[in-house]
């Protein structure tokens, strides 16, 4: 037993790294445990730490030894500022994602009136926070969100009930539960891995994040080509689609979309170590 959260925080941190863990999750845990932020807990360092709050610290990091990613232990992940409930139905929100979110703002800002009602639907929703950070971000959007799994929809539809954020949610494969209708922003961050890739995956992903939406066919190619192929009958006129891409990804999705929107510009960005991180197709024919 430790007395003070220092000592707590110093034997955690080797125990993480004496089994291949990142040493940085065990303040994540002690925060969370203690309720702490992050300022909060430098300043309490030398605080005695109660026998309760260790106990349930400890066995947390156990538990993240054997690679059971943190956020599925506290059932939580922050991403663009909010906090999201996560359980293994669905993938973690990732930092990179965020960059989705800016580049849809500055998007949308451009493209469309501000008095104008802007249809915007996120393909594969999963957690639900793209339409849920989208739509807290640019309140007057009509977001709707869908998913294939309904255990995933469940969280994606929890978050929105937490975070107060109107959403639409249907539940479908792909495009199929909107293809009725015509929109202004269509997003997706659809699994895109091959299924040869497994093996270059850690442990915490392989093991305990959802198959379903990690891996596709084709190389990981394929769902990109079928909402490809279906998306020019459901866009509007001035339009943009945003698809969150792997690495080397970015020429074959490109391609896909030129191809299916001739005389749109298609354009990959890249993230801040120079790879493809989506592609932006805007439609203004």
């Amino acid at each position: 037993m430790c007395k003070t959260i220092y000592e707590a925080l110093n034997r955690a941190s080797s125990f993480l790294v004496e089994n291949n863990r990142e040493k940085e999750v065990a303040r994540y845990l002690l925060q969370h445990v203690l309720g702490k932020s992050y300022s909060q807990l430098m300043m309490a360092m030398y605080e005695e730490i109660s026998t309760g709050d260790f106990g349930t610290f400890w066995a947390y990091i156990e538990e993240h030894a054997t690679g059971r990613p943190f956020q599925y232990i506290i059932q939580q992940e922050t991403f663009y500022g909010r906090d999201f409930f996560v359980n293994e139905d669905v993938l973690i929100p990732r930092p990179e994602t965020e960059e989705l979110i800016e580049e849809v703002e500055k998007r949308t800002q451009s493209l469309f009136d501000a008095n104008n009602t802007v249809k915007l639907a996120d393909i594969g929703t999963g957690s639900g926070a793209i339409a849920i950070s989208i739509k807290k971000e640019i309140p007057r959007l009509q977001v709707t969100a869908t998913d294939i799994s309904s255990a995933a929809l469940a969280v994606a539809m929890k978050n929105a009930q937490i975070l107060s954020a109107d959403i639409t949610f249907k539940q479908g494969d792909l495009l199929e539960p909107i293809q009725d209708q015509k929109w202004d922003i269509v997003l997706s961050n659809p699994p895109y891995i091959g299924h040869d890739e497994a093996k270059t995956l850690s442990d915490t992903v392989i093991d305990y994040e959802p198959h379903l939406a990690l891996f596709a066919e084709e190389d990981g190619l394929q769902l990109y080509r079928k909402m490809a192929q279906q998306l020019p009958d459901m866009m509007n006129k001035a339009s943009f689609i945003g698809f969150e891409i792997g690495y080397e990804q970015g020429l074959a999705v490109q391609e896909m979309l030129q191809v299916a929107f001739p005389n749109a510009l298609v354009e990959v960005v890249q993230d801040m170590n120079k790879k493809d991180r989506f592609v932006f197709c805007t439609i203004v024919e």
